[in-house]
């Protein structure tokens, strides 16, 4: 009905899991899966921090990435 031409919003898309077509996104997500350790371990576990946690755990579990060899 409506015409929107924007970007979709939402964090968790589908990529070609491990593929060439994801790119960089598996290595940006345990990069940034590791600095949220760093940062709960610095300033103890905030609401914040929680729900960007949730968000990497979701992306890993979208892309199969395993966190016990992370």
């Amino acid at each position: 009905m409506w015409l929107r031409n924007k970007r979709p919003h939402n964090m968790v898309y589908s990529v070609k899991r491990k593929g060439v077509y994801s790119g960089g996104k598996i290595g940006n997500a345990i990069k940034h899966y590791k600095a949220l350790l760093k940062r709960i371990e610095f300033e103890g576990n905030t609401l914040w921090l929680q729900n960007a946690m949730t968000r990497v755990l979701a992306k890993f579990k979208k892309y199969a990435i395993n966190i016990a060899k992370i």
